[in-house]
């Protein structure tokens, strides 16, 4: 009834006015499973047609990232133009329903952590990135994480919609939390390489791999485990599935821990990822 209504509403309209209406009423059943007001659904109501290439993204890792995951912003300040360019594609192309699932976690990833970069270098030099959040003059906004500082499509998003409004609400992978880098040294390594759907399985694998056998971000032994706080924050994440901390951490770590193995967790080291 409602549907009849608006249309005798609008049967004035041009022919042309009502076909275009028509087709966007279809397009917006085909929409992905988001809320209507929120702001991945409108971000991704704005479909591209193909998948974003990453590879100019690719070159700049290469560039400004070192092997160990460390950043040379002093150097991507004074050599930005590339990676707006980038920034500007990401803004302009947000993932497709019709992309493959690698496809759209791809591009989500390397989009946190570049925009995390912009993020640091619109506020550098800074020892931290919390310490922006004392500089964010937004009301109710405290962190750097929920300021909304780019666009997706035509939606103001903040690093919170990518991470927990998108990635974990959507593809149900633990693995991004190996990942998402927030800049600061206790973060999984920074990968000097952009995600691409054709890798991507094998690269989140990797940084599984590489987080925790990396005795500066967790210490694990049979007895006992020094875990970093991401199996405490994300403790929920971990366990779906029928999968636990446990079980995870055994997938990736040499050194093997059981149920009964007494965890702690090592506290987090908010320093700069810089070279």
């Amino acid at each position: 009834m409602a549907l009849m209504t608006n249309f005798m509403k609008i049967t004035r309209l041009p022919a042309v006015a009502l076909l275009a209406l028509g087709l966007t009423t279809l397009t917006a059943f085909r929409t992905p499973a988001f809320s209507s007001h929120s702001p991945e659904h409108k971000a991704l109501a704005s479909h591209a047609a193909t998948a974003v290439d990453h590879s100019a993204y690719d070159r700049l890792l290469k560039k400004y990232v070192n092997e160990k995951g460390l950043v040379n912003y002093k150097g991507l300040m004074a050599d930005q133009k590339d990676f707006n360019r980038y920034l500007d594609l990401l803004s302009k192309n947000p993932p497709a329903a019709s992309w493959s699932k690698h496809e759209q976690m791809a591009y989500w990833i390397n989009a946190y952590n570049a925009y995390t970069m912009r993020l640091v270098l619109d506020h550098y030099p800074v020892q931290s990135i919390k310490d922006i959040g004392s500089k964010i003059k937004i009301p109710f906004v405290t962190t750097p994480w929920a300021a909304k500082f780019f666009s997706i499509g035509s939606t103001k998003m903040s690093l919170d919609n990518i991470e927990h409004g998108t990635l974990r609400k959507k593809y149900n992978d633990p693995r991004i939390h190996f990942a998402l880098v927030c800049a600061s040294i206790s973060c999984p390594r920074l990968r000097n390489e952009a995600y691409t759907a054709d890798k991507l399985e094998r690269q989140l694998d990797d940084q599984g791999h590489d987080f925790l056998n990396n005795p500066a971000k967790n210490k694990i032994s049979q007895d006992a485990a020094q875990l970093s706080k991401y199996f405490d924050w994300y403790k929920g994440d971990w366990s779906n599935n029928s999968q636990s901390v446990v079980s995870w951490v055994n997938k990736y770590s040499t050194a093997k821990m059981s149920n009964s193995t007494k965890v702690t967790y090592l506290d987090y080291n908010w320093n700069l990822n810089e070279q």
